[in-house]
């Protein structure tokens, strides 16, 4: 059979999907690209946030035109279908299956008993297929989130955090590798408190030490790494590290105590320029990350103002910022005094504004440096090259080198690239290989 897939969503949404497609090949069946081309369509999606969930009806009405023509079965899976499995069911009838997260250990059955035999195999991590580049892949090293803060519905929608065992990682990632995986990024909701549910105690540190020892991996990238787990085990097992990177995507979320109390975070705006410190010190050229959310209920100009000298501070290397969104069922969504949209967004502009000055500093400070960059894409039109450093994320999280080359260079492979020229988020160079 033709499927046609559908993924939205975070990162760790893209894992369960490329496990589902994996899946699908097993079991004897075509993925293909075009919806037109699809006997069924299966659409993988996010419920996180009001534009996520707005994007995945959106694609939901999109696909459901194609049945009007020759599509069999319109399928529906993810976090909005965890989240909202009764409402999709009785108010989109163009769906005819609709296939909750609780219910991925059936998901073969599931589709048997909708589209008819050739389904026994079910999702396992050996199956799954890479979707993007085959030279990079997530590895989800725990799923659902234990945290509970006021704003967010993760936990409503994949339950509290259940972290896969050491074994389980290793395998996978030695998977990966056999499919050719040289940039493996850890991810988790929260990556530091990885093994505390099955082990009883943080265990990251310990199982970096073991994915460090794996041949074949070029770079380790990890991501959602808590402030408060940030421990001086974790530290050094980083450091002594050949391959993890010293990456740090540290979501902070806010700077004053009172709103972050009020988030259910756990850490202050001391302990956090405490452990920055504790990092720059420690490691040559850290990358630090964060997100941070304005507009929360109840958020004064002079809280916002503290956030805005917090960013002025400890100078982040790379910040995403977003205002509050209000989902329902969760702690802050009956929260009093809630800001005027207009007066979030003019803070989440000028928050961004601080920190394109801050990147554009940092980039600068970078001409003139070699960099170990991992060779993306070649542009069509122009004869030049893009890729990333250890300090650029994959999938358009952070910025990218972009460079000349006098001779082709293969996509996937390392390269040193000399930095000429800064960008606000992006760097120019030329490549040193000949």
């Amino acid at each position: 059979m033709k499927i046609g897939f559908v993924s939205l969503g975070c990162c760790k949404n893209l894992v369960d999907s490329e496990e589902i497609m994996g899946m699908l090949q097993a079991n004897g069946h075509q993925i293909v690209a075009e919806p037109s081309q699809a006997d069924a369509i299966i659409i993988n999606t996010c419920g996180f946030i009001e534009p996520a969930k707005e994007e995945s009806i959106a694609t939901i009405f999109e696909m459901a035109q194609y049945k009007k023509k020759h599509l069999k079965k319109l399928i529906v899976c993810g976090c909005l279908a965890q989240r909202y499995t009764d409402a999709l069911t009785t108010e989109i009838p163009e769906i005819d299956a609709v296939i909750p997260i609780r219910d991925y250990g059936q998901f073969a059955k599931r589709l048997q008993s909708l589209l008819g035999e050739g389904f026994t195999k079910e999702m396992d991590p050996d199956q799954r297929v890479l979707s993007s580049m085959p030279y990079r892949a997530y590895l989800k090293i725990s799923d659902g989130c234990s945290n509970h803060c006021t704003y967010c519905a993760i936990p409503l929608i994949r339950g509290d955090q259940v972290s896969k065992t050491m074994e389980e990682v290793l395998v996978e990632a030695r998977h990966l590798v056999q499919l050719g995986v040289k940039e493996l990024t850890l991810i988790a909701q929260d990556t530091t408190k990885y093994g505390l549910d099955n082990y009883g105690s943080l265990k990251l540190a310990d199982l970096i030490r073991k994915v460090d020892q794996i041949e074949g991996l070029h770079w380790v990238r990890i991501l959602y790494m808590y402030p408060d787990e940030i421990d001086d085990e974790l530290l050094t097992a980083m450091k002594e590290s050949s391959k993890v990177l010293p990456y740090f995507d540290i979501p902070m979320q806010h700077a004053n105590a009172r709103m972050l109390r009020a988030m259910n975070r756990r850490s202050t705006k001391e302990e956090v320029q405490k452990l920055v410190s504790k990092i720059r010190n420690m490691f040559e050229e850290p990358t630090l990350r964060t997100t941070m959310i304005v507009g929360f209920p109840s958020e004064t100009e002079e809280e916002f103002e503290e956030l805005v000298d917090f960013i002025q501070e400890i100078q982040w290397d790379r910040m995403g910022a977003f205002t509050y969104s209000k989902e329902e069922d969760t702690p802050a969504y009956d929260l009093p005094d809630s800001i005027e949209p207009q007066v979030a967004q003019r803070r989440l502009e000028r928050l961004m504004q601080i920190q394109e000055e801050i990147s554009s500093q940092k980039n600068k400070q970078k001409i003139g440096q070699v960099l170990e960059v991992l060779v993306e894409e070649k542009e069509a039109l122009r004869n030049r090259y893009r890729g990333r450093s250890k300090a650029d994320a994959p999938d358009e999280v952070d910025g990218q080198v972009i460079f000349t080359s006098e001779k082709d260079l293969e996509i996937g492979s390392f390269v040193l690239v000399q930095i000429t020229e800064a960008k606000t988020f992006d760097l120019m160079g030329i490549c040193l290989e000949s």
